[in-house]
């Protein structure tokens, strides 16, 4: 555990320090200098009491120019010691915010790397935690903690030689209720990092469970859910007090145990000083005493404050734990090296070129340095195909199927027979337990996921629209597409009408993923979004499931235009959607358990026919 927290320290120091060293530097260099300050106005008051103000008492005459002119010294000192602290202080805001805006971009860049797995197993409200709640932790630990601890570890540094020269006895009196200070630190702080550590899983936890419960509101309002949603929230609401309950109970009592402890120091010293100089052990002097007050009390403040940012400390110590562990997941992996480039013909061989001529191939390099090119055309082969979402249990079985270029293949069957998984394979989003998908006759595993998915396109179910206007929208499935080219997607999946019925056309800003239009307008954005990518296979995911009769005659004309020509796999609960499908894949339970066109399905008269002429319903 100790390696462990050692560790999460070192990585976060490394973003503060490592990389703001310069400023980082100036800030040590201010707290040092703010810190001498203060020892020297504590040394000051034995000058002034010794040298100045008993002498004077004891003179007829006295001259008050040595002592203005001391004063005068120290209020300059003082003076840059209060510059010394703006300073540093606003150094650190500089750090804590530029350092946030790293570690985000880390997060946020490391997160498009991570596997779809990745998320199907982690609440989105829990991820944003890490953005929010741990970050904001960070925050105030490097801009208020982490001074004030480097301060206060300088201060008794400096302190402590200065009451070492000063009178030894009396230090090491100041050293044993250190002893003790330390003990209970300890002890009181370890327990409160353990809760607060807690505090911060349980506040992922709930702020998930908030994401889940705003985006379920109409479902919860329907089936009258709201009593429940309201008991489970409790529940998680009450294991968030408890935690934050118990990390700050310890966290609070912490501060004023030192105070008192620091107070019992300062009764002591006074105690041992003036027996010390009533018996004239160690030529001690009234100034002395007076000094050694100041520097013991002034030395009990800071160890107060260490104390006092060990909660602080743990909290920033349970975000940074939290943060790293996303920074920490295993990466999406692609070993592919199988690249997608732009080619031409000549004399029937295959020339790659810089040119965007419309024409893509597979450019597959060799051990022996040899380069072959396949041109581009939709073939999808799957061998013997098993997958299982963990090792321990497969969803897929010895899935067998072919789709030639420009043939449509659909997927039929039951929730949780495995169709939606089976697309999800040809885009790699995971790897397969056993088996092989080759694309145009190469092994997708050989193939660069990016340029894999460059060739793909996909319209699912579940429509995801960006803020921004509907033509970013629409130019998201090919970033250096033309507005034209945008237009042009849009007329073929009949989006084109009502855009253009619409106030800004094209130019209307879409929030809330497009919460102002239709599920039927925002599924025909989704499908331009596709066309205008122009890919050679097509992958249509229940893609009229959510859509009204009328409508879905509109968007399916928009997809027959989107299909012609390409590779195409369909997924579709409502069976006339795929009557025209070159092959029909029936579904059960992970394994293909009919085949064929419809009329030769109907003329089998088994599952499929039975789905058809409903006297099995899809659930």
């Amino acid at each position: 555990m100790e390696t462990k927290v050692f560790s999460v320290w070192k990585r976060l120091l490394s973003y503060i320090v490592g990389r703001h060293k310069l400023l980082f530097s100036t800030v040590v260099v201010c707290i040092l200098f703010s810190s001498c300050t203060i020892v020297i106005s504590s040394l000051f008051l034995q000058t002034l009491i010794d040298d100045y103000i008993t002498p004077l008492l004891l003179e007829d005459n006295p001259s008050f120019s040595g002592l203005l002119y001391t004063i005068i010294l120290m209020a300059c000192i003082y003076i840059l010691g209060v510059v010394a602290t703006f300073l540093y202080n606003r150094i650190m805001v500089k750090i804590s915010q530029g350092t946030l805006k790293e570690i985000r971009d880390d997060m946020f860049v490391h997160m498009q790397k991570l596997p779809i797995r990745y998320f199907d197993t982690h609440t989105h409200g829990d991820i944003m935690s890490h953005y929010t709640n741990d970050t904001d932790t960070l925050r105030q630990f490097i801009s208020q903690a982490l001074p004030q601890f480097i301060s206060a570890i300088i201060t008794v540094v400096v302190i402590l030689i200065s009451m070492l020269i000063s009178n030894v006895p009396l230090t090491l009196l100041v050293l044993v209720v250190t002893v003790i200070m330390s003990i209970v630190t300890k002890q009181i702080g370890g327990a409160s990092a353990k809760y607060f550590i807690k505090q911060q899983e349980t506040l992922g936890n709930i702020t998930g469970y908030i994401e889940e419960m705003i985006n379920g509101q109409k479902v919860i309002k329907v089936f009258c859910h709201e009593e429940d949603a309201k008991q489970q929230f409790d529940k998680k609401n009450k294991d968030l007090c408890l935690d934050s309950t118990q990390a700050n109970k310890y966290g609070n009592i912490l501060m004023p145990t030192i105070m008192q402890l620091g107070n019992l120091q300062y009764v002591l010293i006074a105690l041992f000083g003036g027996l010390m100089a009533l018996y004239s052990v160690g030529s001690i002097t009234v100034g002395m005493i007076v000094s050694f007050l100041s520097l013991s009390k002034t030395f009990c403040m800071p160890v107060s404050q260490i104390a006092q940012q060990i909660s602080m400390m743990a909290m920033a110590l349970a975000g940074a734990e939290r943060i790293f562990e996303l920074i920490d997941e295993e990466p999406e992996q692609d070993n592919g090296y199988v690249t997608l480039v732009h080619a031409r013909f000549n004399n029937g061989e295959v020339i790659e070129t810089t040119d965007n001529t419309g024409i893509w191939a597979w450019k597959h390099p060799h051990h022996d340095g040899t380069i072959t090119y396949t041109p581009l055309k939709g073939d999808i082969q799957f061998f013997d195909v098993d997958f299982g979402y963990t090792e321990k249990k497969l969803v897929l079985h010895n899935i067998v199927l072919e789709a030639t270029a420009g043939e449509k293949v659909a997927f039929v069957g039951a929730t949780g027979a495995g169709k939606t998984t089976i697309t999800n394979l040809i885009n790699r989003f995971y790897d397969l337990a056993d088996g092989k998908i080759r694309y145009d006759g190469i092994n997708i595993n050989k193939i660069k996921k990016t340029d894999l998915r460059n060739s793909l396109g996909i319209v699912l179910q579940d429509v995801n629209l960006f803020t921004g206007t509907i033509m970013d929208n629409i130019r998201y499935g090919k970033m250096d597409s033309t507005d034209n080219e945008c237009i042009e997607a849009a007329k073929l999946s009949n989006a084109h009408d009502f855009i253009t019925r619409l106030p800004n056309g094209y130019q209307t800003i879409l929030t809330q993923n497009g919460a102002s239009l239709s599920q039927g307008q925002r599924q025909l954005i989704s499908i331009a979004r596709a066309a205008v990518a122009n890919p050679p296979v097509m992958i249509l995911d229940e893609a009229t499931s959510s859509i009204d009769t009328r409508t879905e005659t509109l968007v399916q004309k928009g997809m027959d235009n989107l299909m012609k020509g390409r590779t195409v796999f369909v997924i579709a609960h409502r069976l006339s959607t795929v009557r025209n499908s070159d092959a029909i894949i029936v579904l059960e339970q992970g394994r293909i358990i009919e085949r064929g066109t419809h009329d030769e399905l109907i003329n089998k008269k088994g599952v499929y026919y039975s789905l058809y002429t409903g006297a099995f319903e899809l659930e």
